[in-house]
């Protein structure tokens, strides 16, 4: 992340009508994710579902609600081994992650997310894998750990994949 990453900022009608109202009203670029507007870096931090936008094998486009974590300026995604998305994240290496404040759906962020690398949860390290998936499960649900929803008629496996954010985009105010 050399160059930081570069956030577009849409025009909104929070102000009311306006010339140009939904198109991108400028570029900026920041460093990190701290650098955020803390309008928008406070979604990031709050227990919202998500939607996460993936590459179909078909070509079209999956949408997932899901729990959103990150660490420093890497987006994390953690995710049963056996599902399909995982195989789609790995076979495309681009994801789309929607934070859309449940308080008022006209101010959001997206993050356009590439993949650095995947941590196995049954690997060495694999601890680590445990341990975020038992910090969202607290940050969404309240309940102390460990996560309580693993598939009991399987011996579910979790993967986390480590995730450059390449693009922002930001809309709307609280």
């Amino acid at each position: 992340m050399a160059d930081g990453i570069t956030v577009a900022k849409f025009r909104d009608v929070a102000g009311g009508l306006q010339k140009g109202q939904f198109s991108v009203g400028e570029h900026v670029q920041i460093r990190h994710l701290s650098d955020l507007d803390p309008i928008y870096k406070a979604l990031l931090d709050r227990p919202i579902t998500v939607t996460m936008g993936l590459v179909a094998p078909d070509g079209t486009i999956g949408l997932t609600p899901m729990w959103f974590d990150y660490e420093g300026d890497k987006v994390l995604v953690n995710t049963a081994s056996h599902r399909p998305k995982c195989g789609w994240i790995r076979k495309n290496g681009k994801l789309t992650i929607l934070v859309v404040n449940p308080d008022n759906a006209y101010h959001w962020v997206q993050l356009k997310c590439s993949v650095e690398r995947e941590e196995h949860e049954a690997a060495p390290g694999g601890e680590r894998v445990t341990k975020q998936l038992d910090k969202i499960w607290t940050k969404y649900t309240g309940n102390p750990p460990p996560y309580g929803l693993r598939d009991p008629a399987i011996d579910e496996k979790r993967v986390l994949f480590i995730c450059n954010v390449d693009r922002i985009a930001t809309f709307g105010k609280p």
